[in-house]
């Protein structure tokens, strides 16, 4: 992401524990960087959830202030198993899946290597990026969230290895994705399934990308108007937590009697 240079509008710059201004103040898409909302403040724990709960998130490369955005649309995965326009199991990740499903050696782990997958997803670029958004001090700030019980690693493991994963933040029942990894094909592709399958346990509605890859469009991702999102979160966001972990039964979500009961 490249420095910002020229402001359509005035930015808001925070001072830490200042308020978020309306998301509606947000950049428009005919502005270089659609979405930015403010800079500044800080990423303590109180005030990511603060922007979380707002459809608000932190992105910034090395070298800038700490940039909050809210995308309008907003890019999510739908996880019902009847949602129209929801998550997309191709002919070969079922493929992939079933093996990884029927062998001894491959299991899914919940937040066993957060710091490790969050460093790994560090040691991954997005396409088209030479860099990382997740700066040591974002690394800081959501293992902090993560001790808070806020912030997840799902990760695929084969024959004891780490071969994938991705993080994401909750609160309540809103989930929110923020980076995947992977060191193994469609290792990281794993890992979303498994999220997806857990949040079909948990009947969470859907999974926040923030933004428009044509990656995540490919697995079934696309968007929705900002209020419609914050709709969703204003119903999400209160209800009780999931307990995160993972369960094989899970599986049978996403692929009728993948597993049996024991």
């Amino acid at each position: 992401m490249a420095l910002l240079r020229t402001r359509p509008d005035p930015l808001p710059w925070l001072q830490p524990g200042d308020d978020f201004p309306p998301v509606e103040q947000a950049w428009g898409r005919d502005s270089e960087a659609p979405g930015l909302l403010a800079a500044g403040g800080s990423l303590d724990v109180g005030t990511l959830k603060r922007a979380y709960a707002g459809g608000i998130f932190p992105w910034f490369s090395a070298g800038q202030p700490i940039l909050w955005w809210s995308t309008e649309p907003r890019m999510v995965l739908e996880t019902a198993r009847d949602a129209p326009l929801g998550f997309r199991l191709h002919r070969s990740l079922r493929k992939t899946l079933q093996r990884f499903i029927g062998d001894p050696a491959c299991e899914i782990r919940v937040n066993t290597a957060f710091d490790e997958v969050v460093a790994s997803c560090a040691g991954s670029p997005r396409p088209g990026q030479d860099g990382t958004w997740i700066t040591p001090a974002m690394r800081r700030a959501y293992a902090d969230l993560h001790r808070a019980g806020h912030a997840h690693s799902i990760e695929t493991w084969t024959d004891g290895e780490l071969r994938g994963g991705l993080y994401c933040v909750s609160l309540g029942r809103a989930v929110y994705g923020e980076s995947m990894f992977a060191r193994a094909t469609d290792a990281s592709k794993i890992a979303l399934s498994a999220l997806v399958a857990f949040c079909r346990t948990h009947e969470v509605g859907l999974v926040d990308c923030q933004q428009n890859t044509a990656h995540l469009a490919s697995l079934g991702a696309h968007e929705i108007p900002r209020a419609e999102f914050l709709r969703h979160l204003a119903r999400a966001r209160d209800l009780p937590a999931p307990r995160w972990q993972f369960d094989r039964l899970y599986w049978n979500s996403i692929i009728p009697h993948a597993v049996a009961s024991p």
